[in-house]
């Protein structure tokens, strides 16, 4: 990391995941050269998912680190700088902008495109966390259709809880709620939807204390929290964490405008944020679809948004270069 010490890059992306890696490409063959930093978790969430079956160009499917190892070698090729480093600190009052990578290293950028995702809330089981990828799962969008005909049970209790148990009765046999208190937090619309469905049941005041098995999802034990009473339910083949995500948005707060949750927003239809030449993408701004393709998308459009913006430095320069001559 020491050999870039003192660079000015005309892009950095911070973060990888199919936004960072995406931007990475389009700015490289822009021959915008630039560096990806990608992150305490290079490769996103993605590292965590084991076959990706919903994105265009894998007719197979394929392994989430397969996929984002093609994602990189794709960006590298057209001469992408990718490292392993994380960005600790950024100096949004001057520009070019300082980073600091690591706590020792500081590069500058023209120009910064933030992809750093969001994380999943976990339980903090250390069966859920042994589990991640062999049955347990965080999104439902991603893994609910390998679960076909099986019993499934989904932790939560609002919108986005009644979302996914919605999305997953297309595939499972039955699915079961659990949430902790007597009644949901989701929206009156989302409940009568998931009371009305026969394949949806609640376990109310009741949180899950153990998933069962070695290799793969064999079971849950689930515990009411008002009788003390632990059930196991031995037919469950899949448990889904429904309890929010959070943006790994900290290093901007207080300068740029994000949403109560930490997504940074943007202006209109584009991914320019707050301040000039800084663009956000993927997880980090998006709290609705979350997906790798959807991710990827708002990758492009970053780096074609961070090309128009250096080239309107580079025409402001020449015409401010041209007015001196006069």
């Amino acid at each position: 990391m020491k050999d870039i010490e003192g660079k000015t890059f005309d892009v950095i992306v911070i973060g990888s995941g199919p936004a960072g890696f995406t931007a990475a490409l389009y700015a490289a063959r822009a021959d915008l050269n630039p560096l990806v930093l990608e992150g305490p978790e290079p490769g996103g969430q993605l590292m965590q998912t084991t076959d990706v079956e919903n994105y265009p160009g894998y007719p197979e499917g394929v392994m989430g680190p397969k996929m984002m190892d093609d994602f990189r070698e794709q960006a590298k090729r057209f001469g992408a700088d990718c490292r392993y480093g994380y960005v600790t600190d950024i100096e949004f009052e001057e520009r070019p902008y300082k980073l600091t990578v690591d706590e020792e290293v500081v590069v500058h950028a023209k120009s910064i495109i933030i992809a750093t995702g969001a994380s999943a809330k976990w339980l903090g089981l250390e069966s859920e966390q042994r589990l991640r990828g062999k049955g347990v799962s965080a999104c439902a969008t991603c893994d609910g259709a390998f679960f076909r005909n099986e019993h499934v049970a989904i932790v939560g209790g609002g919108d986005t809880a009644m979302e996914e148990a919605l999305f997953l009765t297309k595939f499972a046999s039955k699915v079961t709620v659990i949430h902790r208190r007597e009644e949901l937090r989701a929206s009156k619309a989302m409940q009568n939807r998931a009371f009305g469905n026969d394949k949806i049941e609640f376990l109310w005041n009741s949180e899950l204390e153990e998933v069962l098995g070695d290799e793969v999802v064999s079971g849950i034990k689930v515990k009411n929290n008002e009788t003390g009473e632990t059930s196991t339910l031995e037919d469950v083949t899949g448990v889904f964490i429904a309890i929010g995500h959070k943006p790994n948005t900290d290093l901007f707060k207080e300068v740029l405008t994000m949403d109560d949750v930490g997504y940074i927003q943007t202006k209109g239809q584009s991914t320019e944020t707050d301040l000039p030449g800084i663009f956000a993408s993927g997880d980090a701004m998006d709290p609705i679809y979350r997906q790798a393709v959807t991710a990827a998308g708002t990758g492009c459009r970053a780096a074609l948004d961070a090309e128009r913006y250096l080239a309107g430095q580079e025409e402001s320069a020449e015409a401010v270069a041209q007015s001196h001559w006069k």
